[in-house]
Order: C-alpha cells, then structure tokens, then sequence
C-alpha cells in the first residue's frame, strides 16, 4: 500500500476516534449538564434564540466547562479531518474533475462554517449577560451551513461508493 494510501487511512481512524470521544463521552456528558437538551453542536437544523437561551440557562458548570474545554479542543482537529477523508473519498470515488472541485470546495466550506460555529458558540457559552439575539442567530446559521455542506458531501461520496459497489458487483 502506498505511503499516501496509509495517510488517508490514518486520518480516517484519527477522524473517527475524535468523532466516538464526542459522541460518546464529550457531548452526552454536556447534554446530561444542560436537563438533557441538546448541545448547539448536534441540533443540524439550528436553534431558536429562545431554544438558545433555554440550552444555556440548563447548562451547568460543568457541563459548560467541559463544553469550553475537552469538547472544543476535540472540535479543533475534527472538522480538519473530516475535511481530508471527506476530500480524499470524493477524489476516490467521483469522476468528473468539475464535480470533485465542486465537492471539495463544499467540504472546505463546511469545515470554515463548523470553525466559525465553534467560535461562535464559545462566544454563547462564556457570554455573563444577554446575549444579543443577533448573535445566536448567527451561530445556529455556522451550525445550518455546517451541517447542510458537509451533508451534502457525504451523500456524493455515499453515491460514489455505492455506484462502485454496483460496477463491482457487475463484472463477478
């Protein structure tokens, strides 16, 4: 296996070790925190300011520091990673140079709008006062562009593999 093949499965396994310790410890730890609401970071949608400021009044201490702190910190790295095995796959699986330019811009842009969720939800989580229902606004829409570009990447490279399966399947 080539050196750039054994990279890609390396950042794969890296992305989805950092994706099972945000799913499985960091954000239902703050989701516990916060009355079982739901962390900005999982509601795909976005959120209301009233849904916002509910999350924030139920959020705890801890779960508020382990948010700022462990979850964050895993939220640095992920939205990299997911962008090289995202951008990697649709190189892989799609044909058409325009389409894999196309694709991995969108990835490019979901990790740029899942940065500037992470800092705008920083901002939320260590506002003291009230917080300008401007600003929430803002950050559920990082979280909706987030979601909706890096989803539709994900269905292309989903497509890309089962029309690989398919060709696959065809020549046995």
């Amino acid at each position: 296996m080539s050196r750039a093949r054994v990279a890609y499965w390396a950042v794969f396994a890296a992305a989805l070790a950092v994706y099972g310790a945000m799913v499985g410890w960091t954000l239902p730890a703050i989701s516990r925190d916060a009355a079982g609401l739901a962390p900005f970071d999982m509601r795909p949608m976005g959120y209301s300011v009233a849904e916002a400021r509910a999350f924030l009044a139920a959020l705890g201490a801890e779960g508020r520091a382990l948010y700022l702190g462990p979850q964050h910190a895993l939220d640095l790295v992920y939205p990299a990673l997911l962008a090289v095995v995202l951008i990697g796959a649709v190189r892989a699986l799609i044909g058409p140079l325009w389409l894999r330019w196309g694709l991995s811009l969108l990835a490019l842009g979901g990790v740029a709008a899942d940065y500037l969720e992470n800092a705008r939800v920083g901002a939320m989580l260590r506002d003291d006062g009230m917080l300008p229902g401007a600003a929430i606004t803002a950050a559920s829409h990082a979280t909706q562009a987030k979601a909706g570009l890096t989803s539709v990447v994900m269905l292309a490279v989903c497509a890309g593999l089962a029309r690989a399966a398919w060709t696959k399947w065809r020549k046995t």
